[in-house]
């Protein structure tokens, strides 16, 4: 789940930059280059999912949802389905305002609104200032987009990098057969540590029992899939869901939507400006 130096790089279909942002249009499976920035950033998925690898974990950013990445922190970026993403560049006098690490918010209906007016077409009128030398109309929307950010809760969907070995090889076998029901006590066999021990280390450094975790693991798994056109029982069965009764639970609890809405608001695409 952290970033992934040795991935395959690829480029974007289409990418428009200016000083305060961008937009870059990815097939689906498109990596960028490992990089970093002086200034933090968001990151909006306008279609399609995108995840956000750092050496601190992965953050998914699916329908309204914002992934926050602060300044200095390497990361690529991962599209899964046909990705318009949107980026928009933080200054540090707001940047105090979020955390100090990656995260992930809810986007409201306004910030969703300023995040696709300061990334689609005519949006680089926002990095002018204004003829009497007032703060230009950019800074003004993305004072109210941090407070909006600020307002919502943090989202359970970035997945913390473990910092055990053991951890980390359990994380890969999760991700490559996500289907997988193998127990704890098993997994530990074959990494060399018993249930309690890892036990112990999932709460002491992601704060989750194992159940949880994979849930997440799965959860992610899904919205890679649902985006590639998958449907929910193919999803379900394909993450370890013996029915998609439990998958649409799980999912519901995370996401905060069912797997049917949440590929009908994938396909209406952004609201708004595009």
């Amino acid at each position: 789940m952290m970033v992934r130096r040795q991935a395959a790089t690829a480029v974007p279909t289409a990418s428009h930059i200016w000083p305060s942002g961008g937009r870059h249009q990815w097939a689906s499976g498109g990596v960028s280059e490992p990089q970093a920035h002086a200034r933090g950033h968001l990151v909006y998925a306008a279609t399609g999912v995108l995840a956000v690898h750092t050496d601190r974990g992965t953050s998914v950013v699916p329908a309204n949802r914002v992934a926050w990445t602060p300044g200095g922190f390497t990361h690529q970026h991962e599209a899964h389905g046909d990705t318009d993403m949107r980026i928009v560049f933080v200054t540090a006098s707001l940047a105090r305002h979020l955390p100090p690490r990656p995260a992930v918010f809810l986007a409201s209906g306004i910030a969703r609104e300023i995040l696709l007016a300061v990334t689609g077409p005519g949006s680089d009128r926002y990095d002018r200032a204004a003829p009497d030398g007032s703060t230009a109309a950019g800074s003004r929307l993305l004072r109210v987009l941090v407070d909006e950010l600020r307002e919502s809760q943090e989202e359970p969907l970035h997945l913390p990098e473990p910092a055990d070995d053991r951890l980390r090889s359990i994380a890969r076998m999760l991700t490559e057969e996500p289907s997988g029901n193998a127990s704890l006590a098993e997994l530990g066999r074959a990494v060399g540590a018993s249930s309690r021990t890892l036990s112990r280390l999932l709460h002491r450094e992601l704060g989750m029992t194992f159940y949880e975790w994979r849930t997440q693991l799965r959860v992610y798994r899904a919205l890679v899939l649902l985006a590639d056109g998958y449907d929910t029982t193919q999803t379900a069965h394909a993450c370890g869901w013996a029915n998609p009764s439990s998958f649409i639970e799980a999912f519901a609890a995370i996401i905060g939507t069912t797997p049917g809405r949440y590929r009908a608001t994938r396909a209406d695409g952004p609201r708004g400006r595009g």
